[in-house]
């Protein structure tokens, strides 16, 4: 049960959330029907059931709903943010969400400042990947750990508004049967793996169709580590994390290329709440701000330019 909110002192910083109110005004002027984008330019979307691609539908949020001290958290007072253990670079630094450094860190401080929670209202909370999309109550208020925007999973939780593109992307080691695959075609028959219940397992699935089934492991980190054992002959990460486990964590690490687009949309990664969350409305007009007055793209810029492209694999 949510405990009563308090009304929170306005701060000298409160600027930002009256921003916030405007970004949500707009959205209640602007939106009503199908939506979504793209990285840097996706807007919160309007109307009821599932979209792909995209904010929750109908997550709109009354400007002042977003006022500091009004949102309905957990905890009174208290942004919770959740996210896995361990979280990798560049997405998180030294498995420390509270640091602020990292894509997804920096990026949830931004959003938490937009809503007028100061670093000192945010708490964080550790929760399994697939256990975050889930069905059911959850122990944060909102989740980032590069979940993709599905409507599989629109189902069971609520997005907020896109913050990052991605692609999926191939790594293996030096010597390994993999190595030199240069096709979908050659990598048809060596041994792949993957996260479950992520759209890198489906990407394994979909894009390159092995003729054996996938490995499938509970978090990138137990796959790094089958990588390195030879259990597998390579794994299917985000691209950004392939270039931190080739750079960082597996000696002799090669990134064989970009896996295709699966759909028409991008696939994007957006931060989870609870399904129909009063929250989300003012999470996804956060984020939206954060889009239009340039921050996301600063952030992008300061954490994950070196990891911006690699071959394409068809």
């Amino acid at each position: 049960m949510r405990r009563p909110r308090p009304v929170l002192p306005l701060r000298p910083r409160a600027l930002r959330p009256l921003a916030l109110a405007g970004a949500a005004a707009l959205l209640l002027a602007g939106c009503g029907g199908d939506g979504g984008g793209s990285g840097g330019s996706g807007t919160a979307t309007g109307g009821s059931g599932t979209a792909a691609g995209g904010a929750t539908p109908g997550a709109t949020a009354a400007a002042a709903d977003c006022a500091p001290g009004a949102l309905d958290t957990l905890e009174g007072g208290t942004l919770t943010l959740g996210t896995s253990q361990p979280a990798y670079e560049p997405w998180m630094v030294g498995d420390d969400p509270a640091n602020g450094q990292g894509y997804e860190s920096a990026v949830a401080y931004a959003v938490a400042e937009e809503l007028g929670y100061a670093r000192e209202d945010v708490a964080w909370v550790r929760v399994p990947f697939d256990a975050a999309v889930q069905p059911g109550p959850k122990p944060f208020d909102a989740a980032l750990n590069q979940f993709s925007i599905t409507p599989e999973r629109q189902r069971a939780v609520d997005f907020s508004s896109p913050y990052y593109d991605v692609r999926q992307a191939v790594v293996t080691l030096e010597g390994s049967p993999a190595a030199g695959a240069d096709s979908l075609a050659e990598l048809r028959g060596v041994r792949l793996g993957a996260q479950v219940g992520t759209t890198s397992l489906r990407a394994v699935e979909e894009a390159v169709s092995p003729e054996s089934a996938p490995a499938v492991f509970t978090s990138n980190d137990d796959a790094k580590l089958a990588l390195a054992n030879g259990q597998v002959d390579a794994i299917v990460v985000d691209l950004p994390t392939a270039f931190y486990l080739t750079a960082a964590e597996l000696d002799g690490g090669v990134i064989l290329g970009q896996l295709p687009q699966l759909d028409e949309d991008p696939e994007q990664f957006g931060m989870v709440l609870d399904l129909g969350s009063p929250l989300t409305g003012c999470v996804s007009a956060a984020v939206d701000a954060l889009r239009e007055d340039g921050t996301l793209a600063e952030l992008q810029q300061q954490w994950l330019a070196d990891v911006a492209g690699a071959p394409e694999l068809s």
